[in-house]
């Protein structure tokens, strides 16, 4: 057999040395400088002249019994493991035909798409592997980015948009849709505007200057607290990656459901790649196959909420809620399963505004996992936005006596205290938790409420905190600290009728002041009850009623049965009647009353007062640091999102009118879509 082909190499050389036509070699100069072919030639010329034929037909005979003997020594003698070699190149089988080749190349290089069988069976390899080395995967360490499954699993990841209404503009959409909590000065009140196919149910009255708090607001987004520190790592703060380092992988999959992973890892990619009508089949399917899977079902869940939030229909929401339900109860639901499900499930309810049935979701969630912290603080925060603040301080001090450097429980305790008018004892507590820089402590209601405290204790440092709350992106600037705002409006403290553009109304009031405080004065008897006490906590001392004609861009009850004339006057004045973010009211003051330097709610109004009753002296408003007086008969305005404080020092009552109006530069769109405060 070797002989043959010796043979054959043999023939084929000297047929190619007969076909090979003679080649004069080219002039080469050598390492000494002489030319190749002169040295050739001073040689003798028939060296020269054999070179071409005999020479190269030499040379080729003697590569081939080279590479023939090559290959015997290899094979016979074993100098190289073929099946090592072979194996190593087993790696870059791309194309998983068996072999490394041409298509294979194409696929590592980025010309050619993997084939889909390779990736799944590469899952089904991954999947085997994962399973033998369970012990050591329950203790590795989650890091910013994660796996994939992490990806999947992971609910923090998932950040809710607006869900039930078109999309609106500027903060509308997160506030329609997410509902608005309004706090007066320190309190929570769990008035959460749901918003049902497009339907806003409208919020009760709200009195002037109160501290509206939106439940976005204490959880970033409705959601635990977990959910608040989670996102794009590249959007996170250094400390806070730091943070999530430290945290555990969540383990989702229980011993059975390993089994199928590599179905539920091709599910969720479908939802991954945002085709979440296809993942939701996907996983329903799933479900059927596998009716006793915990995360089959969480996977749906979690598939049906995306498709809620891409169709912003409640109705959907509704069906995930039901599903994350189920899957927390079914059997062999691994501990993160039902952490992570029960915690989403109580973010989507408060997200429809149903703070009563997330707080009972957070309540179960605590009651099993009675260690976890973060789970505490986040029923205190459910507590919170019903109006209970008893029982989010009875939550927090149980979280402080366990964990006492908590910043994210410090800064709820001290906002609690404060709300009950411990201005001293709420100082620490807010300040502490600030500094902690702890997740979910850096809002901009902490840093109102300690500025606030400060202030009313004749702590000059406020304005440090003011300052710093600034810097954070919280506050337009130190004098302008409003939570509610539109970008971009022009922001000064005080403006004249012209700067406004609503002269026709301020001609109007001022021409009819007198009509307006005679029907004013008409209702001021204590016995009728339409004049009520302030109830804001804005006052130091003295008393400050008001009787409300509008309230969010509606009348407020039977009010302008009592005071007609004034009511007529305004009806064709919608920037005034149809501010949604504002009122319409008179306000009295009685001598020896002082107000707390304060702001409004919103940078979207601006504050017109009409003097009706003006003592000569001793009644004054400072607005940052312009202070000015009221004249009967003429109107002063103001942007009350400005800090802004008022003293009544004369020896009578001061009667004023207060008629808020939409900022000018708003546009018609914005008035209609901006959600009412």
């Amino acid at each position: 057999m070797e002989e043959t082909v010796m043979e054959e190499l043999i023939c084929e050389e000297a047929i190619l040395a007969e076909e090979i036509p003679e080649v004069k070699p080219a002039a080469v100069v050598n390492k000494n400088g002489v030319k190749a072919e002169a040295a050739i030639a001073s040689g003798g010329g028939g060296a020269a002249s054999g070179f071409s034929g005999t020479k190269i037909f030499t040379w080729f005979m003697v590569l081939a019994l080279l590479g023939v003997w090559s290959s015997v020594a290899v094979v016979w003698l074993e100098l190289v493991d073929y099946d090592n070699v072979i194996g190593k190149l087993s790696a870059y089988d791309a194309d998983g035909d068996g072999d490394f080749d041409v298509e294979d190349a194409k696929v590592l290089l980025g010309v050619k798409e993997r084939p889909v069988s390779l990736v799944q069976r590469e899952a089904k390899e991954e999947s085997a592997v994962e399973e033998q080395t369970e012990p050591i995967v329950e203790e590795v360490i989650q890091t910013t980015e994660g796996t994939e499954e992490d990806e999947q699993q992971a609910p923090e990841g998932e950040s809710p948009d607006a869900v039930g209404t078109p999309a609106k503009s500027e903060d509308a959409t997160e506030e329609a849709f997410e509902g608005i909590l309004a706090v007066e000065a320190g309190s929570f009140e769990a008035e959460a505007a749901v918003q049902v196919e497009e339907t806003a149910v409208p919020l009760p009255p709200i009195s002037d200057d109160f501290i509206p708090e939106e439940s976005k607001q204490f959880t970033d987004r409705p959601g635990s607290q977990e959910t608040r520190e989670a996102g794009n790592a590249e959007d996170q703060p250094e400390d806070m990656l730091k943070y999530k380092d430290k945290k555990k992988k969540p383990k989702l999959l229980n011993t059975f459901e390993k089994t199928i992973k590599t179905e539920i890892d091709a599910a969720e990619k479908l939802r991954k790649k945002g085709k979440v009508e296809e993942a939701v089949l996907a996983f329903d399917t799933l479900v059927q196959q596998y009716p006793q899977s915990p995360r089959c079902r969480y996977g749906k869940a979690l598939a049906e909420d995306d498709l809620a939030e891409k169709m912003r229909s409640n109705d959907m929401l509704q069906k995930a809620l039901i599903t994350y339900k189920e899957a927390s109860e079914l059997p062999n639901a691994t501990p993160d399963l039902i952490k992570a499900t029960l915690k989403k499930r109580a973010e989507r309810q408060q997200f429809l505004g149903r703070m009563r049935g997330a707080l009972a979701t957070l309540e179960k969630l605590v009651q099993i996992f009675p260690e976890d912290v973060a789970l505490k603080n986040d029923l205190g925060v459910a507590h919170l936005l019903i109006g209970d603040n008893k029982s989010a301080k009875r939550v927090y001090e149980e979280v402080l006596a366990i964990a006492p450097s908590n910043g994210f429980a410090k800064v709820h305790y001290g906002f609690i205290l404060k709300s009950e008018n411990k201005i001293a004892e709420s100082i620490p507590f807010l300040r502490d938790g600030l500094e902690s820089g702890d997740p979910g402590t850096d809002d901009g209601r902490f840093y109102f409420h300690l500025g606030d405290a400060l202030q009313r204790m004749g702590d000059d440092s406020a304005y440090k905190w003011y300052e710093r709350g600034h810097q954070r992106g919280h506050f337009a600037s130190v004098w302008q600290r409003s939570l509610y705002n539109v970008d971009g409006l022009k922001a000064q403290p005080w403006w004249t009728p012209k700067d406004t553009g609503y002269m026709d109304l301020v001609k109007t009031l001022e021409r009819n002041w007198r009509t307006i405080r005679d029907e004013a004065l008409s209702v001021m008897d204590k016995t009728t009850g339409l004049f009520v006490p302030e109830e804001e906590n804005l006052r130091e001392k003295g008393e400050w009623g008001q009787f409300t004609l509008w309230q969010q861009g509606k009348k407020a009850g039977e009010s302008c049965h009592s005071v007609p004339k004034t009511c007529g006057l305004l009806e064709r004045y919608p920037e005034a009647t149809g501010c949604k973010r504002g009122q319409i009211k008179f306000s009295v003051m009685q001598p020896g009353t002082h107000v707390w330097p304060h702001t409004g709610p919103t940078n979207c109004r601006l504050r017109m007062h009409l003097g009706l009753v003006i003592p000569k002296t001793g009644c004054k408003i400072r607005c940052t640091n312009d202070t000015r007086a009221w004249e009967e008969g003429k109107v002063l305005i103001f942007d009350d999102s400005f800090e802004h404080e008022v003293w009544q020092d004369a020896d009578s009552y001061r009667l004023i009118f207060i008629v808020d109006v939409w900022h000018p530069e708003l546009t018609q769109y914005q008035r209609q879509t901006l959600s009412p405060i």
